[in-house]
């Protein structure tokens, strides 16, 4: 049980690094919500729904 909590804690912690290096580069993550809608989160905290027409080859 321990593990899970460790690998839960270690996500968490690379969420928040991806986070710091977009808003350092002035770029944006891209990940999967809890409801299953992908989205690119800004680093100015803007947070905007990937659609198919972002990525037609996908």
């Amino acid at each position: 049980m321990n593990q899970i909590k460790d690998l839960q804690k270690l996500i968490k912690l690379t969420g928040d690094r991806a986070r710091l290096d977009a808003k350092a580069n002035e770029t944006y993550i891209v990940y999967k919500t809890s409801e299953g809608q992908i989205v690119k989160e800004y680093y100015d905290g803007h947070v905007i729904p990937v659609t198919k027409q972002d990525y037609p080859h996908a």
